[in-house]
């Protein structure tokens, strides 16, 4: 399976050490750049990684440039770091770094300004630089397990792990609070019975505030509404000259007109209908007197009753309704407190089992990965005999560490270059070379669970020569198949072996040095690997240079160029 469909396509320079303005394509498979020592090829890639979030230098800036910039574009559609940052991909990635004399850093992705740490991120996810370089995925102990569980395909049971551990930690979260809560929980199943209790002494009812607070306005002002009342009546009715004294008068004159007068018998029927209504009025006139004869205390028995609604008020709620509302949460509280032993005893329990299940799980898992490891081990220590470390060690260490989501194994890759020196973490291999090649070696075994796309070695080839030239060159064409590969080489037999090749060429004009990047046609290949065997093109050079590139090209050949 090719990967090309995410691949590195172009990578432009501007003002950048040595280098105005450059632009450099890339094509499928194995891509090698050559050139003569201090053209410019480390350059490349030094500018490579400030794309992809390397640390900037004021002082990596072109003298007399007041900015230095570079860009990369990647032929990747949706990726899903992009798609979690809001940025749209479809038509690939663009990603752009800007450096200022003033020491400003500007970081672009598909045009969105970003930080650092964002092109940090998405640069990790699509290139592997090997050599002088910080920016290796394998350096990373995190990866190294992940690659591992990929290797062994551990990923599922990996996932039930910490799937598992993640049920245990919800679990230990609720009981962790459900215990805090069982300390205060007397104190509050106390509080809360107190509350119900007192509600329900007071046996409130809806709607009882408002008619008390009307019954209170009545009593408070007995005195007021007795004398109004019985002036009203004695007007009306019970005294001298009452208004329904004069008013029978007046019909009397009344009926003596309409005798004479017909037309005043109609004035005479409105003013007879209207009797009934004053003697209704006179009688409820009467009750209302009685009415406000009230039993002596009332008036304190409302006042009391009122001070107690208001007290409840003041701890449960404003009104009754508020009251009555809080009482019924509070039994529902109690109820729940209620149940909390049966809660602890079940999770307690169900924590037991699942924590049991758990590491048995995380047991198996370290057991698979020590079986992946050695297997690992055994391929990685045979690539490395035929790439010159014949006494080299190679070691997966998986120690114990405390249960977590990944297990109960810390895993880092261990190696040792030279007999008798103990085998160190990769971050901590001092020559590049030889961290370039051991790289090599390990993404050529992982490179089926290895989904970094672009993968570029620099200084491959430090310290080798012969056969083990030609058999990192053949690795680097095989590791080809599923990675674009970007190789700075200076060994012929290396450079035979590209599927695309540029040489890196740097010139002297009038105004100071220039770098240049040629795509070399099979003719120029033949003239540049000629001239890497022996200083310069000559008849024996060209022929063994056409021997080297016959050989390569029965080795699987790749599509060259640029789709």
């Amino acid at each position: 399976m090719l990967f090309f469909q995410r691949m590195l396509r172009e990578l432009k320079i501007k003002n950048l050490a040595i280098i105005d303005d450059l632009t450099i394509r890339f094509g499928n498979g194995l891509n090698v750049l050559t050139g003569e020592t201090g053209a410019g090829k480390s350059i490349i890639v030094d500018a490579l990684g400030l794309a992809l979030g390397d640390r900037a230098q004021m002082e990596m800036i072109k003298t007399g440039k007041s900015e230095a910039s570079v860009e990369t574009f990647f032929e990747l559609s949706n990726h899903p770091l992009l798609d979690r940052m809001g940025i749209e991909s479809e038509d690939g990635i663009i990603l752009r770094r800007n450096i200022s004399s003033t020491g400003k850093s500007r970081a672009y992705i598909n045009g969105t300004m970003a930080n650092i740490q964002s092109l940090l991120e998405i640069g990790r996810s699509l290139v592997d630089i090997h050599g002088q370089h910080e920016h290796q995925s394998l350096l990373s102990m995190d990866n190294q397990r992940m690659l591992l569980d990929s290797y062994g395909k551990l990923q599922e049971q990996k996932a039930e792990v910490e799937a598992l551990f993640r049920q245990v930690q919800s679990l230990r979260k609720e009981l962790s609070e459900l215990r805090i809560n069982v300390k205060g929980r007397a104190h509050r199943i106390d509080l809360l019975r107190f509350q119900i209790n007192e509600i329900d002494a007071a046996s409130l009812k809806l709607g009882e505030k408002k008619a008390l607070e009307e019954e209170y306005a009545i009593l408070a002002n007995l005195n007021k509404l007795k004398e109004l009342g019985d002036s009203a009546y004695s007007i009306l009715y019970d005294s001298e000259g009452s208004c329904t004294e004069k008013l029978s008068f007046v019909m009397a004159r009344l009926r003596e007109m309409a005798a004479i007068d017909h037309g005043v018998s109609d004035i005479l029927e409105v003013l007879e209908s209207a009797v009934p209504l004053i003697e209704d009025v006179s009688i409820s006139l009467r009750s209302y007197r009685d009415k406000y004869d009230i039993e002596p205390g009332r008036l304190d028995a409302v006042v009391d009753r009122l001070e107690s609604i208001k007290k409840l008020e003041k701890k449960y709620g404003d009104g009754i309704g508020a009251i009555l509302r809080f009482r019924e949460d509070a039994e529902k509280e109690l109820l729940s407190l209620g149940l909390t032993d049966e809660r602890l005893d079940s999770i307690e329990n169900e924590l037991k089992e699942k924590e049991a299940m758990l590491l048995d799980m995380a047991v198996q898992l370290s057991e698979k990965r020590k079986k992946t490891a050695r297997a690992i081990e055994a391929s990685v220590e045979g690539v490395l005999k035929e790439l010159a470390f014949g006494k080299a060690e190679f070691r997966i260490d998986i120690r114990p560490s405390s249960l977590s989501s990944s297990g109960i194994d810390t895993v880092e890759f261990l190696f040792s270059a030279n007999p008798g020196e103990a085998p160190k973490p990769l971050s901590k291999v001092a020559s590049g070379g030889e961290l370039s090649r051991l790289m090599l070696a390990l993404k050529g075994i992982l490179a089926d669970v290895d989904r970094i796309p672009v993968l570029i070695f620099d200084e491959v080839d430090a310290g080798i020569g012969g056969r083990t030239a030609e058999s990192v060159g053949m690795r680097l064409k095989n590791l080809a198949k599923r990675h674009q590969v970007l190789c700075i080489t200076h060994l012929p037999q290396i450079a035979a072996m590209g599927d695309f090749h540029l040489m890196i060429e740097k010139g002297q004009r009038k105004d100071g040095v220039y770098v240049r990047v040629k795509e070399l046609s099979s003719e120029e290949r033949q003239e540049e690997i000629a001239r890497m065997l022996s200083g310069k093109a000559t008849d024996i050079s060209l022929k063994h240079a056409r021997e080297l590139l016959k050989r390569s090209s029965e080795l699987m050949p790749l599509q060259r160029g640029i789709d």
